[in-house]
């Protein structure tokens, strides 16, 4: 059985991107889209929750593949928006805390729920998400330049999660198929 690695390579290759654009020289400042792109990337609770959004939507299958990582993209950014508009909300840190543990729960005992309950769940948090995006904007950076850069590297993420766990299976449908080999 062949393996075609390129796909999942050249993913690999986006996601580590953002560490090669830090090559600036000094004195030049960047706003705008590269950091928003760069912020959901240096917190490890964005990190461990856009990538368990991606391997939780592997794992429910079907149009949980595309229906989880577009909704917590909307919605994070609605959370964006009212984080720049200077909407209080408390709990910000409590709720991005709390979405580590629970999606964290949700991969690991691979749970499945309808897909609407799933939606919300993961539109629920990533509000929460979105909310502190747009807190941490600076104050010289576009809105929309800002947003959009946030929302790609999330949406790589998810995609990062989505690969991750196909090649999961992959290798342990691999695991299993050369365990049997070996028994015959």
């Amino acid at each position: 059985m062949r393996i075609n690695l390129k796909r999942p390579l050249f993913l690999l290759g986006l996601l580590l991107m953002p560490a090669l654009t830090h090559a600036h020289p000094a004195g030049v400042a960047v706003s705008g889209w590269h950091d928003g792109f760069n912020h959901p990337l240096h917190g490890w609770d964005h990190l461990l929750v856009m990538l368990a959004v991606g391997i939780w939507a592997a794992q429910l299958r079907g149009r949980a593949v595309w229906m989880l990582p577009l909704a917590f993209v909307g919605v994070m950014s609605l959370g964006g928006l009212a984080g720049v508009a200077g909407v209080s909300v408390p709990g910000v840190e409590m709720m991005i805390l709390l979405s580590v543990l629970v999606f964290g729960v949700l991969v690991v005992q691979r749970v499945h729920f309808h897909a609407r309950v799933s939606v919300l769940i993961v539109g629920f948090f990533a509000f929460f998400h979105g909310f502190a995006h747009g807190q941490e904007m600076p104050a010289s950076a576009s809105v929309l330049s800002f947003a959009l850069g946030f929302m790609a590297a999330t949406l790589l993420l998810h995609g990062a999660g989505i690969v991750t766990a196909r090649l999961a299976a992959l290798a342990f449908a691999c695991l299993l198929g050369s365990s049997a080999d070996a028994q015959q």
